[in-house]
């Protein structure tokens, strides 16, 4: 019931950020194009866009020629997918629990969405269980580290969840050890002149809902200025940094 209503509870947040998450997904369209370039160029494929969001790469790979199937926990960003003509197929699904018969995939793309699943074990064996055999697997996540300045600084102004945990990069790395796959990992770290955008922008991916804390909103004035006088400053600005991992499974 617990992993349920998380579900759930990730779905709405997603869903509050639907109509404004683009303006707000630099970060999350470098990762997707990375995990693309990995992947490499394909046509004429059945591929599945695993939390597609609003349907960014869907619609990429739906121009390259491919019949696109896109899911996604949240039934809003499904919509906003759909509204945009982004796929052939829309799916209102869990990652863990995919509503997809065996072997039936070429390709499952899934950029940033795994670290968001309850068991990633899991969520890679039902990648694997829907793509057929000589097809591939491409998933990007975070580890361990990412949101590190958020949480650093947060620490000396409230004892409080303020970010959600991520795995390990070792622990991600032994969840691959049952396939045939490389990995990929490199630190990314964005620079913002202030830090009300750095929290909007976090915020309006969606990724303010907290597993174990209060959701992450703007705080009131008098606590963004203590925060901001508290996190590290860098001549390009105030850094966030992410430690982005890109998995590729072939599907043997």
């Amino acid at each position: 019931m617990y992993a349920d209503l998380h579900k759930q509870g990730i779905a709405r947040t997603f869903g509050r950020a639907a109509a404004g998450y683009d303006r707000h997904a630099a970060f999350q369209r470098a990762s997707g194009d990375e995990l693309a370039a990995l992947l490499g160029p394909q046509q004429g494929k059945t591929l599945l866009d695993a939390g597609c969001g609003t349907g960014w790469f869907s619609r990429v790979w739906q121009r390259s020629g491919n019949r696109v199937i896109a899911l996604d926990l949240s039934s809003d960003m499904l919509a906003e997918a759909r509204r945009r003509e982004s796929a052939s197929v829309y799916l209102a699904g869990d990652i863990e629990r995919l509503p997809l018969a065996d072997g039936s995939l070429d390709i499952c793309f899934s950029n940033l969405a795994v670290q968001w699943c309850d068991e990633l074990p899991r969520a890679l064996a039902e990648f694997h269980r829907v793509t057929r055999p000589g097809g591939m697997i491409a998933f990007s996540t975070l580890a361990e580290g990412s949101l590190e300045e958020l949480t650093r600084a947060w620490r000396q102004v409230d004892s409080a969840v303020h970010a959600n945990r991520f795995m390990p990069a070792a622990a991600i790395a032994r969840a691959l050890q049952p396939y045939r796959h490389q990995l990929h990992a490199a630190p990314h770290r964005l620079y913002y002149p202030g830090l009300v955008p750095l929290l909007q922008d976090i915020k309006g991916v969606g990724a303010g809902y907290l597993r174990d804390g209060r959701p992450l909103g703007l705080a009131g004035s008098q606590r963004i200025r203590r925060l901001e006088a508290v996190w590290e400053r860098h001549a390009a600005g105030l850094p966030l940094t992410y430690q982005l991992i890109h998995g590729l499974i072939y599907r043997d």
